[in-house]
């Protein structure tokens, strides 16, 4: 049903582009000199008109249905039921949803818990119905509206531009608040999680148990919470990861961009993005199944004490997954590079090679510390490979051929089932993801200050 509405509406509203083009040409003759603007825009006029309102109130009653069902039927619950502790009156709405759309419940449906999927049948048909013909007829008006406003002296395109300005306006301003929403919420947390714990023991101890006991009496009741160990894991298997990706991704870019023959770039470049599509389980396998057990039967047969479960594994596995990050965007950027530049240093006695390094890469420098960034990113928040080929233990070690652990493996694992959010345990993940917001916030500054410098230099 919603799609279907949704489908409608569109169609009403590409009725109503024809219909305000058609209009404005009509008016003036069929001569679109006449008009302030272009017959398309008074289309677009139109077809805003007709869609926007509408298309607004569904997504507001998409968001608001499920609060207003809820308070429907909570009011017309029996009083038993609004009795309940505001856990169980959630259970039970829960149950009422679940058995209303064909779900499973928590216990045998009760007769008021029928009555109650009942209800929420009936309210969720009654608000199907009702949201459409609003919305039809939202969109109806708003046709019969914008229609009527089109004429030669109209500035249609002034009043799209208009809309225009707004959507781009609402969506930057989304992201920003998103932006804002996040961080907060890691500071809260993490503010709470430094009331119990003091970050002096967090930033700078090297022993992380975080499993505190529910008894004082079991070991490591109190917990430990030094986040070092944690940190160095990060680091050990993101540099392993960067020293695979970074070369191999920017070699492959450079070779693409300057050396290979189009019908070689066609081939190669997608396969090579292949591997950004392959999930990360698959690459998880991988490295817990072959690369794992090979690199420990080469450290046998040197004499080395390979861990089962190793940095080194997870580090070269993950580096084979980040290689299309930074291949893909550095030959984009590369191949961006004006054509003349290639030319000028040549005419000037530059080797190819010297024009690469002297003129193409400074140039594309931008592009591809952008690159290096997002692989460094996308390193820093991987866990399904951590997970199957490093481990969960959190070891203060910089030997790669040990097991280690990273931040995002710890954050999942502290958030792992039905976990309450006044233990130090639990906010511990919060005060980890702020300190990974920040490490990325500087990297991303010290880039964007290397950058400046080369560019200033360079120009």
């Amino acid at each position: 049903m919603n799609l279907l509405l949704l489908a409608v509406l569109l169609a009403l509203a590409g009725a109503a582009y024809l219909l305000g083009r058609r209009r404005a040409t009509k008016l003036v003759g069929g001569d679109p000199r006449a008009l302030h603007s272009r017959p398309t825009y008074h289309g677009y006029y139109v077809a805003l008109w007709c869609g926007l309102p509408a298309l607004a109130l569904v997504l507001v009653w998409w968001l608001a249905q499920p609060q207003v069902l809820d308070r429907v039927v909570l009011a017309e619950a029996p009083a038993s039921v609004q009795q309940l502790p505001p856990e169980r009156v959630d259970l039970f709405l829960r149950d009422a949803r679940s058995l209303a759309y064909g779900g499973v419940t928590s216990g045998t449906p009760t007769p008021e818990l029928e009555r109650a999927a009942e209800r929420f049948r009936s309210l969720q048909t009654a608000g199907r119905v009702g949201l459409s013909a609003a919305a039809l007829s939202l969109a109806v008006a708003g046709l019969t509206w914008g229609r009527r406003r089109v004429s030669p002296e109209f500035r249609a395109r002034n009043a799209v531009e208009r809309s225009l300005d707004v959507f781009l306006v609402s969506c930057s301003t989304v992201a920003i608040l998103t932006t804002i929403g996040i961080v907060l919420s890691l500071i809260f947390e993490a503010a709470r999680f430094f009331a119990l714990v003091s970050p002096t023991e967090f930033l700078f101890g090297t022993q992380w148990s975080p499993q505190t006991a529910l008894r004082a009496d079991q070991v490591g009741s109190s917990g430990a919470f030094g986040a070092i160990p944690v940190f160095a894991g990060t680091l050990v298997i993101t540099i392993i990861a960067m020293a695979v990706a970074v070369p191999v991704g920017l070699m492959a870019a450079i070779y693409l961009s300057e050396y290979a023959r189009s019908s070689a770039r066609a081939v190669l470049k997608p396969v090579l993005e292949v591997l950004a599509g392959v999930p990360t389980v698959v690459y998880g396998f991988f490295a817990a199944l072959t690369v794992g057990p090979v690199i420990r039967g080469i450290g046998n047969t040197v004499g080395l004490d390979v861990a089962s479960e190793s940095a080194l594994g997870a580090g070269l596995v993950m580096g084979i997954m980040i290689i299309p990050f930074v291949s893909s965007l550095s030959d984009d950027v590369i191949s961006a590079v004006p054509q003349a530049m290639r030319d000028g240093a040549l005419g000037l006695g530059s080797t190819k090679s010297e024009m690469i390094k002297r003129v193409v890469l400074p140039a594309a420098l931008h592009g591809i510390v952008g690159a290096v960034l997002l692989a460094v990113s996308r390193a820093i928040g991987e866990t399904m490979i951590v997970v199957m080929a490093a481990g969960l233990a959190a070891n203060l070690t910089a030997n790669p051929l040990e097991a280690v652990t990273t931040v995002t493996v710890q954050i999942v694992t502290l958030l792992v089932g039905d976990q309450e959010f006044d233990s130090a345990k639990t906010l511990a993940a919060f005060a980890l993801g702020l300190v990974l917001f920040f490490v990325t916030l500087v990297l991303n500054v010290i880039a964007l200050r290397v950058v400046r410098r080369y560019r200033e230099q360079y120009e």
